[in-house]
């Protein structure tokens, strides 16, 4: 059984989100940032987040579930075209639309989640591993046979954090042309042909 947390912790912790989640999205080098930086903007001592959170990736990841939880409300129990009991093929379309929109909206951050796995593969962390097995289950779904873990990894390689960036930083993409540009990765994989 756990603790209830207390009110000044639980205050303290929406405090840290806040402040973090507005270092993250209006800071010139997000990837920079310290928690030194996050306690001084948050106004609490730097015990204080290293009690809440453990550690800046901690804190990160904190932020990050708070930003996904919607998304991941939607697919796992949302109406269509998210959630189960949409045809796999458009499922699998609207998924990779909302991820680059919850990317693209938090960019930065995203940023830090997919480059802060502390020595540990992209692959190996639980978030990719349960967008991937669903993602895999769905091309399964819709014929894609025995190849379907693999075009999941190419599917989700098309919404990498560091691709969209230097698209939008780099290559000057609009939000609209990257979102085109995953539709029609995902209809070349869902319709391309097999073997």
């Amino acid at each position: 059984m756990t603790r209830p947390q207390r009110s000044d912790a639980a205050r303290n912790r929406a405090t840290v989100l806040a402040a973090a989640d507005e270092l993250f999205a209006t800071a010139a080098a997000p990837a920079g940032l310290s928690m030194d930086d996050v306690a001084a903007a948050a106004g609490v001592g730097k015990g204080t987040l290293f009690r809440a959170f453990g550690s800046r990736a901690g804190l990160i990841q904190a932020l990050w579930d708070l930003r996904t939880e919607p998304l991941g409300r939607a697919i796992e129990n949302g109406p269509p075209p998210l959630g189960p009991g949409t045809d796999p093929r458009r499922r699998i379309a609207a998924i990779l639309d909302a991820i680059v929109v919850v990317k693209l909206d938090n960019r930065y951050l995203t940023l830090a989640v997919e480059e802060r796995s502390g020595g540990a593969s992209l692959y190996e962390q639980p978030q990719y591993q349960l967008v991937h097995r669903l993602l895999s289950d769905l091309l399964r779904d819709a014929g894609r046979g025995k190849e379907s873990e693999l075009l999941a990894h190419v599917l989700l390689a098309a919404v990498r954090a560091d691709l969209l960036d230097h698209l939008i930083g780099a290559r000057g993409s609009s939000r609209r042309q990257l979102r085109a540009g995953v539709a029609a990765v995902a209809d070349l994989v869902l319709n391309g042909s097999g073997g």
